[in-house]
């Protein structure tokens, strides 16, 4: 089967606002419902209902349902990926509005993709690791030996992570840097145990908070330089 006509679906499906709104609610990995979804999207819930009936048959998010409520979801971290790649090519075309808004500069700063730190700080992580050298440069970033001693220190479970099919480590294209952040399932673990030890805090959005003691931690544990929230 030709790639031609796949792309074009999911290119048309992605390009109708309400949907594109849609999913962008969803790449902070949370499940939301479809009367939020809808109004996220600015639409009444039965074309919510429709536009999200067509983004599950293309197998772009996940359904669930817990009592009356049915939860939707990005289908995989590499929903999330191509979005922020998106985003990064509107930004870097102008197709984006030049003047920010107030969460902006948060967004910027520090922000969840799917589940992975993005934004500056994302870029930051990958830096630092890079320069440690406890990560290769290049296309396909590889863990070396001192990165797996390292993380593995840090509290990172390295040989599971790497058992598991998701790809270990993985560039994502950050839409507000336009650099690559840390993804895989290295990105993942490294979000959850900076969240842990306490050095950053979800919000209720996709932003993250970082601490003045996250930020000297990271600097001291990682190499990675960047300025708290």
């Amino acid at each position: 089967m030709q790639d031609g006509p796949v792309i074009a679906r999911t290119a048309a499906l992605l390009g109708d606002p309400a949907r594109a709104n849609m999913l962008t609610a969803l790449m902070d990995g949370r499940a939301l419902t479809v009367s939020e979804l809808a109004e996220v999207a600015g639409v009444t819930l039965p074309t919510a209902s429709g536009h999200l009936a067509r983004l599950f048959e293309a197998e772009l998010v996940t359904a669930e349902k817990q009592g009356r409520s049915r939860y939707f979801r990005l289908s995989g971290p590499d929903v999330a990926e191509v979005l922020e790649g998106l985003m990064a090519l509107a930004q870097r075309t102008g197709a984006v509005r030049v003047r920010t808004g107030p969460r902006d500069p948060a967004l910027r700063h520090a922000r969840i993709c799917y589940d992975h730190l993005a934004g500056a700080a994302g870029v930051a992580v990958m830096d630092g690791l890079v320069e440690r050298g406890w990560l290769t440069s290049g296309e396909a970033p590889q863990l070396t030996d001192a990165g797996r001693r390292g993380l593995t220190d840090f509290g990172l479970p390295i040989e599971r992570l790497a058992g598991a099919r998701r790809p270990l480590c993985r560039r994502c294209l950050d839409w507000s840097e336009r650099r690559s952040h840390l993804g895989g399932a290295l990105g993942a673990a490294l979000l959850q145990q900076i969240v842990d030890v306490g050095w950053a805090r979800r919000t209720d959005g996709r932003v993250m908070v970082i601490s003045a003691a996250g930020a000297a931690g990271l600097s001291e544990r990682l190499g990675v330089r960047v300025a708290a929230s």
